[in-house]
């Protein structure tokens, strides 16, 4: 059974939908550790229910630092694969490669469309009629690697951010655990850019 550590910098609530999604049987998949960059909600969670946790001050001690703390702690945790839920920094280009299209990121807009911060802000402010969730894999760009799964949103007349933030969130939370399933069963072939999903 493939073993994830999930990163997360807020609330978690990708990380809840994945461990439902775990506990329920729908993934093949088990959580053996989570991580974060400050002492965030997701943190708190993972910890009340008996969640091995791994946090340093990235702020404080540097990136470079952080993953090296992170690396040890996967490696004695038995890490397979990395689950980026609203983990908002951008992991090195070495770190990467260490975990080749084993590490998967949420984002909320239609990649590569508002890549980066604030992308349902970004959305609004461009007035655009459509916008939605990505899975994909991650790669040294920021948000840039290949797409595993998409699903769009109608932008609604009048629609304010929290209503709209809110649709998005709905989406992440059945598009990142739907991902982490075909992973752990070894369905996705990455060609170049392009993911195929193999028949189960």
């Amino acid at each position: 059974m493939m073993r994830l550590a999930v990163l997360a910098s807020g609330q978690g609530t990708n990380l809840m939908a994945l461990a439902a999604a775990i506990a329920s049987g729908e993934v093949p998949a088990e959580i053996a550790i989570v991580g974060g960059d400050r002492e965030a909600p997701a943190l708190a969670w993972a910890r009340e229910r008996g969640i091995a946790t791994f946090f340093a001050p990235a702020r404080e001690i540097g990136m470079a630092q952080w993953e090296r703390r992170l690396l040890a702690t996967m490696t004695d945790a038995g890490v397979d694969a990395v689950v980026l839920a609203g983990f908002m920094r951008v992991l090195s280009g070495a770190f990467v490669a260490l975990f080749p299209e084993r590490i998967l990121n949420v984002h909320p807009s239609l990649l590569p469309a508002f890549p980066g911060l604030d992308a349902i802000g970004q959305a609004l402010a461009h007035g655009v009629r459509v916008t939605g969730v990505t899975v994909h894999f991650v790669d040294q760009g920021l948000d840039e690697g290949p797409i595993i799964l998409q699903e769009a949103l109608p932008v609604r007349t009048g629609e304010g951010r929290d209503e709209l933030e809110a649709r998005v969130h709905a989406v992440e939370h059945r598009l990142l655990p739907e991902a982490v399933r075909l992973l752990s069963l070894g369905r996705l072939q990455v060609r170049g850019r392009i993911v195929d999903i193999m028949e189960g």
